[in-house]
């Protein structure tokens, strides 16, 4: 037998031993991951070269998702299941060796923690796939993922003993004022040094092909975030290069080629959200329509549907009705800083609105970044109690720019609202549903999440008594009633207490579109600010 007859042979029973693999592979769990490899000893570019997708059917349900290269003469499948049952799948290869190779797995039922994926509800909100209720509390650590490995462990200490839920980070590396460290792995491979404008070396890029490594260890941190039940929120692009790496300044063409293969690598992780840019407003290097072109590809190309938005800098809107994008991901403190704003955007955009930045607690000279504990949960409760949400982060510097400020870098906590923010999610989490303004454009305090069930926040207002009192209206519930008994718990949001109120209060007639206290009761309250209520019926 001839040498080419050989590898031929070789690349056969390898072939046979991968698919082999995938008919015996365990079950796995509806919406995690099932993965086939197959080995192709390739000559050239293979990222370029070979084409690689697979249709997997489960009955009446079929979904079609492109391979990747890994690697090592590594080429990948991967597809995260929906529906429990028997999934078997063929592939499609410009490769002989790897086209119509066929497997099968089963799929049962998700347990644990496994809730699936996170996807609109309610218009407004957010459930997991299962029906679990999701109310995102994020916080924003742009490039943990870019720092050394004890870092990174520092991170994810941090996450796993807060109540965050979405984390906001960078694909690409950042380079900023604060943040100045050179990764250790870049996500195309090194090709050479040049001399730039400025007479600087700088890196040379293949950008025909990519690095498997890096995005091997970006899999693993979206994993170790999933295991603490937390959303990767991951930024694809944005303006943090400034011809450090031009990883903003790519052309076209290679951005779709870079989302194409982001998206099959990672489509079928279950805890990815995709953030087309951040301050996308501020890469010269694209315009609006481009930006909106971008949008669009990585809605159709991903087969799952990820959540997906867009976000700006200060007050810079986009068209977020736009089918491309599940929400709207603002940085705008303004409709948070004031009664009445935040639920406009709401009823504007019809979608879930996330003020993903409204500035941070710290202690920069910045304006952004110097926000007291109290202001950043008081701007958090803001969103909540109109039905919106809050993304937290934390900038504190206490040496120069090497210092490991959270909302750059990752690392350690250092302010207060970060546990305030857990405490927060555990209010939402144990109402009926999700929060909308009882009395929209009335009543701007208080909140209901259902029939019987109301929030009033007093935000800086220090109040020594209130009188119990409620409006009619009721959101999109039924409306209140004379007759009705509740109970009134007493919430310090900053010191983390809730206090039960003694008293039963019964809503008397109505007068002018309110319920008082058929006794006209009022409630003593703390004289200090951050307080709210919750009110809730009896039987």
């Amino acid at each position: 037998m001839n040498r080419k007859s050989t590898r031929v042979l070789l690349i056969s029973i390898l072939l046979i031993i991968c698919s082999f693999i995938g008919y015996t592979q365990e079950s796995v769990q509806k919406w995690n991951r099932f993965e086939a490899t197959f080995v192709y000893p390739t000559n050239g570019n293979a990222f370029a070269n070979v084409q690689l997708s697979a249709k997997f059917s489960n009955k009446d349900t079929t979904y079609t998702v492109d391979g990747f290269f890994d690697g090592n003469n590594s080429f990948k499948i991967r597809f995260m299941p929906a529906k429990t049952g028997i999934w078997q799948y063929i592939t499609t290869s410009n490769i002989k060796e790897l086209n119509n190779q066929k497997g099968s797995f089963n799929c049962v039922e998700a347990s644990g923690r496994n809730h699936g994926m996170v996807k609109v509800s309610n218009t407004y909100h957010f459930k997991y796939a299962d029906g679990k209720q999701y109310y995102p509390v994020g916080t924003t650590a742009y490039a943990w993922n870019h720092m050394s490995k004890a870092v990174q462990q520092l991170t994810l200490n941090s996450l796993k003993k807060s109540g965050f839920n979405k984390v906001r980070m960078c694909l690409f590396p950042k380079d900023y004022n604060l943040v100045k460290e050179e990764p250790e792995i870049y996500p195309y491979p090194f090709k050479s040094v040049a001399k730039g404008i400025d007479g600087a070396a700088k890196k040379v890029w293949d950008l025909t092909s990519f690095n498997p490594a890096f995005f091997q260890e970006l899999e693993k941190q979206i994993d170790a975030l999933n295991q603490l039940g937390i959303e990767a929120d991951l930024i694809l692009f944005h303006p943090y290069d400034k011809g450090r790496w031009g990883f903003d300044s790519l052309p076209m063409d290679v951005n779709l080629k870079y989302l194409k293969y982001v998206i099959a690598r990672l489509g079928a992780f279950k805890n990815v959200w995709w953030s087309i840019a951040n301050e996308w407003d501020l890469v010269k290097y694209k315009t609006h329509d481009e930006w909106i072109d971008l949008s669009q590809y990585v809605a159709q190309t991903d087969p799952y549907h990820h959540l997906e938005s867009i976000h700006g800098s200060t007050a810079k809107y986009i068209e977020y009705w736009l089918p491309c994008f599940t929400h709207a991901s603002i940085q705008d403190e303004a409709p948070v800083m004031h009664w009445g704003a935040a639920p406009i955007l709401r009823n504007a955009y019809n979608k879930p609105i996330i003020y993903d930045e409204v500035g941070y607690e710290g202690n920069l000279s910045a304006r952004w970044g110097r926000y007291s504990g109290e202001y950043m949960t008081y701007l958090m409760w803001m969103g909540a109690i109109a039905g919106t949400y809050v993304t937290h982060g934390e900038t504190y510097m206490y040496k120069d720019a090497n210092d490991t400020i959270f909302w750059a870098k990752g690392g350690e906590w250092r302010g207060t609202s970060w546990k305030r923010a857990g405490f927060l999610r555990e209010i939402l989490e144990a109402a009926s549903g999700p929060l909308e303004a009882a009395d929209v454009s009335r009543d701007l305090k208080t909140a209901s999440s259902g029939n019987g069930n109301y929030l009033i926040y007093f935000g800086k207002e220090m109040n020594d008594n209130w009188y119990f009192n409620l409006p009619q209206k009721n959101g999109s519930f039924n409306k209140l009633v004379s007759g009705k008994k509740f109970k009134v718990e007493i919430i310090d949001t900053w010191n983390m207490t809730i206090t039960p109120v003694t008293e039963v209060f019964e809503t008397a007639q109505l007068e002018d579109y309110r319920f008082f206290d058929k006794d006209r009761k009022k409630i003593s309250l703390p004289l200090k600010p951050y307080i709210a209520l919750r009110i809730i019926a009896i039987n």
